[in-house]
Order: structure tokens, then sequence, then C-alpha cells
């Protein structure tokens, strides 16, 4: 399928379904959506999407291209511009973490130069996702859920609430986090979030 974008002509295939037989009753499964990509160990998900082009009716999982969130955030409220900061903030933290664990060294010098080269990008370690979570015990992936107003929207496996802005179910890495915005996502809950994160890595 080919699809006009504000950056070009892309090609992608799109989103396809998977129909299997549960209590002899045909459901459909759907693909995941959203910015990134399947394997990213880290998945985002959040309650609304880009309101221009063709994001509203995006059906497909695709990582940004270069310029991409610059032209969203130009042709949006300031909400999308704190959306991106917030996360690129957060996931240059834990890259840079686990790079300090490991003795490895190849990431940008700075959070915004990351947010421009890396973000949600085919080879990021994060997907941003407008479809609902698909979670499984003893997997490696992350799941973080950007507020708790859309948490309780959403069939999530028990949660325990570790104060007013986390909750956690280590067993199937799902946090719910605070929304991406600079004041419910502070640098300081940006740390403790990593805490959490690095604390179940070495538990699971």
């Amino acid at each position: 399928m080919s699809r006009h974008h504000p950056l070009g002509t892309l090609g992608h295939e799109c989103a396809h379904y998977v129909y299997i037989l549960e209590n002899n009753v045909i459901q459909k499964n759907f693909s995941p959506v959203g910015f990134g990509t399947e394997e990213s160990p880290i998945k985002i998900y959040i309650a609304n999407r880009p309101p221009i082009d063709d994001y509203p009716r995006m059906n497909e999982l695709r990582g940004l291209v270069p310029g991409e969130i610059d032209h969203i955030v130009r042709h949006t409220s300031n909400h999308w511009r704190k959306v991106f900061n917030v996360y690129a903030k957060f996931l240059f933290n834990w890259e840079n973490s686990r790079e300090t664990a490991t003795g490895m060294t190849d990431l940008p010098d700075t959070w915004q130069t990351y947010r421009d080269t890396r973000l949600f990008q085919p080879a990021s370690i994060a997907a941003l996702l407008f479809s609902t979570p698909q979670v499984h015990a003893k997997h490696s992936t992350f799941h973080l859920v950007a507020g708790k107003t859309y948490a309780a929207t959403l069939d999530l496996p028990p949660l325990t609430w570790l104060d007013n802005h986390f909750a956690i179910n280590e067993n199937h890495r799902v946090i719910v986090t605070p929304y991406p915005d600079y004041r419910q996502l502070s640098n300081a809950r940006i740390a403790t979030l990593i805490a959490l994160m690095e604390t179940v890595s070495q538990r699971t």
C-alpha cells in the first residue's frame, strides 16, 4: 500500500489481522498500531494520536522517519512537543544507564539529538502505540501505560499501586506511569521509572 505522507511518499504494507478460533467463534486479533517496530523491547501505550494528516486513520506500526517529529510538533499543539521531549529524556537516560553498566558508548551526546535521530524510528528501543496492550507473563518486553486514566480503560493484569503515580505488575512487566507532561512525568519521576525498570529487570 502506498500512502501520501507530509515528508514524501512512503511505501508501507497495510496492517494485517490474524483470525483465531476461540470457543468456536472466529475472532479478529488486531496488529499493533503506532510508531516503532514490534521488536522494540519497550512498548509505550498512549490514548491519543496526532490529529493531523493520516495519523487519526493510521492502522500500522512503523518507524518514524527523520524530520517527522518536527513536522508533527510544528503542525499540532504544544502537547505533542511535550510527549516527544519527555519520552526522549526518559529513553535517553534509560539507554545511558544501560550503556554505563555494559561499557557501551554509542549514544548521542544529548537527549535532543536522541529525539531527532532515534526516537521511535525503525532502530529505536521503544515503540509508541495507539493500540491496546497485548501482554504476556515472563516476557522480556516492558509495557508502559501513559496515565492512570487511560490505564483504567484497559484490560490489564492485576496492578499494585506503589504511590499516586506508579502501578506495576512485575510478572507481566506492566508499569502505569504518569502522563508524558513536564510536570506529571518530571525528571525526578523519570528517574523513579528507570529505577523500577532496573529492579524488574534484575528480578525477572
